[in-house]
Parts: C-alpha cells; sequence; structure tokens
C-alpha cells in the first residue's frame, strides 16, 4: 500500500489556511516577508512561494505589489444586471464599491472594430472603469463611444456620462437592443494584473454592445469580473406569437 505525503508547500499552504481560518491571522493582515516565511519553515523561497500561490488562487491571500503578502477580507459579491448593463445598486452599495473612471479619445482596432462596425483607426471615447472595495478590486469595464457620436466635453470631468459609468451601466440614451455575450475564461496579463487575481483564476466575461432604432452600434463595452466576486442575472420575457392566438 502506497501513502500519499502531502508535497512541502502543501503542507505550508495547509498550515498558513489554518491559521487563517482560527482567526490567529486576521482579514487585512499582512503575512511576515517571504524570507521570514521560508526561514520559518526551513524551506527555500521558491517552495514558499508556491505555497503562497496556493492559497492565493483560493483567494485567501493577496499579493500586492511592493506591500506584499495580505490576507483578503471576506469577499462579499454584486450583481450585474443583464440587459439593462449596470450593476445593481443595492448590492454595489452593500460592498460599499467605490468605482474609479479614466476617459480618454483611442483609435479602433481588433475586436473594436467588428465589435462597434467602423474603420480602423475611427476615433471613440473610452470610459475605463474599476471597481474597488477597500484596496481589492471587483469588476473591470472599458466602454466605447464612437467620437461623432459622443456629446462635446464627454471626455471632461463633469461629463454626464460620469454617473452611468461609475455603474458600468449603458452611457447612452436608451437603446433599441442590448447584446451581451458572456463566458469564463482565464484572465488576460493585464486583467490578472489590474484585478490582482493569479492568471488561472476564472473571470467572468461579459461582451456588450448597444444598437440604435437604425440598426447603428452606438456602444460596446468589454467587462471582466472575478468570477468569485460577481453574480449575473438576465430576465428574460416570453413573447406570445399572436399568429398563434388567432383562428
Amino acid at each position: 500500500m502506497t501513502v500519499s505525503v502531502p508535497s512541502r508547500h502543501h503542507s505550508i499552504a495547509d498550515d498558513l489556511r489554518r491559521q487563517i481560518a482560527t482567526g490567529r491571522i486576521q482579514p487585512g493582515e499582512r503575512l511576515r516577508s517571504e524570507v521570514d516565511l521560508a526561514d520559518r519553515y526551513k524551506v527555500s523561497t521558491v517552495t514558499l512561494r508556491r505555497a503562497l500561490s496556493v492559497l492565493q488562487v483560493e483567494g485567501l491571500v493577496e499579493k500586492i505589489h511592493g506591500k506584499g503578502n495580505f490576507v483578503r477580507l471576506p469577499l462579499r459579491k454584486i450583481m450585474y444586471v443583464g440587459g439593462w448593463g449596470t450593476l445593481d445598486p443595492w448590492t454595489a452599495a452593500e460592498a460599499a464599491l467605490r468605482v474609479t473612471v479614466r476617459t480618454t479619445t483611442v483609435q479602433a482596432h481588433g475586436q473594436l472594430t467588428t465589435l462597434l462596425n467602423v474603420p480602423a483607426g475611427s476615433p471613440l471615447a473610452e470610459f475605463s472603469c474599476l471597481s474597488l472595495e477597500g484596496a481589492s478590486p471587483h469588476g473591470l469595464a472599458r466602454i466605447y463611444i464612437p467620437r461623432d457620436l459622443a456629446p462635446a466635453g464627454v471626455l471632461g470631468e463633469e461629463s454626464a456620462y460620469g454617473e452611468a459609468a461609475t455603474r458600468f451601466a449603458v452611457l447612452g440614451p436608451a437603446p433599441a437592443a442590448v447584446r451581451e455575450t458572456v463566458c469564463a475564461r482565464p484572465p488576460t496579463p493585464e486583467e490578472a494584473s489590474t484585478l490582482r487575481i493569479g492568471s488561472t483564476v476564472p473571470v467572468l466575461a461579459i461582451t456588450r454592445t448597444v444598437t440604435d432604432p437604425a440598426g447603428r452600434v452606438v456602444e460596446a463595452a468589454l467587462l471582466a469580473f472575478p468570477g468569485d466576486r460577481i453574480d449575473a442575472v438576465f430576465t428574460t420575457h416570453h413573447v406570445i406569437d399572436e399568429r398563434q392566438t388567432q383562428g
């Protein structure tokens, strides 16, 4: 009979996990330095980092560049409401979210030319939004509007779009149609860095396009949420075919 012996880094992860679960290490507390922990457990820093990466993938520990490893605060989920394209105000308020919004002008390229059906190089107004609870990111949104549809001052600090952008919402007037494609996938390197998650932690990715009554795509949004911090809710309405009720 062969007995499986846990690897050293898993044993270290188990010990740290137990300390976190019993409250010996508190949420928000900074762990000892990697060098100190490696010395304590009598292992190399490579082995110690493998142990920490296990806890990072599990969402128990967050590594903040230049500051160290911290025990994550208990995660609270927010809700994304499909169709209206917005963060639910109740759950967002409960999670005490803070949303930063940066605006700029960019040129359409790659996927954006397809989503917005515009030539490459077309000027777009970009809203880059990041939601945070304390220092922990909850979601990332990049919303694009063809520059010729964006009113004067759209990129200014007092833009009328600012409040809507903080809810990741559709920015323009009431649309004729909103199309949302949802998938779970690994984060891109930029998403992993911005959202402070491991490269193996799945994100819920939503690609949203908005069409006006004339059929023109007037807005496109690329949203990404860590999979353990978001619920997406979509409501459908059954449409009765009048032809079936006649006769």
